[in-house]
């Protein structure tokens, strides 16, 4: 079948963080545990993380959350669903893939000093995600960098053509790189109408959509 794009021009860009990593159940349990949400919040980041910072000192009690999620309770975290057929089939097409992901090294309250960046790639290990022959992925095509400009940056290094991240902060930034298609992850279902992207709901709705059906 013909794809719908010359797929020896696509380079693909991926968000770490809530695009690949999901931490929805992992981030619920947590601050219902400590008392910071009640059972009528969501099981979605982003309601979780609005209902923390509604609270007095919620930025402070997000950003511990936050530590402890990325940091020793990263073991807990789940794959999304979709996201390694996704990779599967970009290596099938011959599409190199870049994990670029905003992480520090250490989160700001995190008691355990946990290296994020370390963290997160022993989480990718055991999800299988470096198994190079099925998904042609290696820690090669990860770069963390300490901001999001920095990430933004590598994304132009990198020459992506299309960049995939849950954030609408993400492509709502004035240095984000003219030409670079936009796609907002968004499996809750919200619904974004300002940062100019595609909106897919799930990891096969954005196969589809840059690759065409995969018959």
């Amino acid at each position: 079948m013909e794809r719908p794009i010359d797929t020896a021009k696509v380079v693909m860009g991926v968000d770490l963080d809530n695009t690949i990593i999901s931490y929805n159940s992992l981030l619920h349990s947590l601050a219902h545990d400590q008392g910071l949400i009640n059972g009528n919040v969501e099981v979605v980041k982003k309601d979780v993380r609005d209902a923390v910072r509604n609270l007095p000192h919620g930025e402070i009690e997000w950003q511990k959350l936050q530590g402890l999620v990325y940091g020793p309770g990263i073991r807990d975290a789940k794959l999304m669903d979709g996201v390694m057929d996704f990779f599967q089939l970009c290596h099938r097409l011959e599409v190199p893939v870049h994990i670029i992901s905003h992480k520090t090294v250490f989160a700001p309250f995190d008691s355990t000093n946990t290296n994020l960046r370390t963290a997160a790639l022993e989480w990718m290990y055991s999800r299988g995600l470096f198994e190079e022959k099925k998904t042609g992925l290696t820690e090669n095509s990860v770069s963390f960098e300490a901001t999001r400009t920095g990430k933004l940056g590598r994304v132009v290094e990198l020459k992506c053509t299309h960049f995939i991240d849950d954030l609408e902060e993400t492509f709502l930034e004035s240095c984000f790189p003219a030409g670079v298609e936009k796609i907002l992850y968004t499996p809750s279902m919200h619904v974004s109408l300002i940062c100019g992207a595609t909106l897919k709901h799930s990891w096969e709705d954005i196969g589809i959509h840059i690759f065409g059906p995969d018959d």
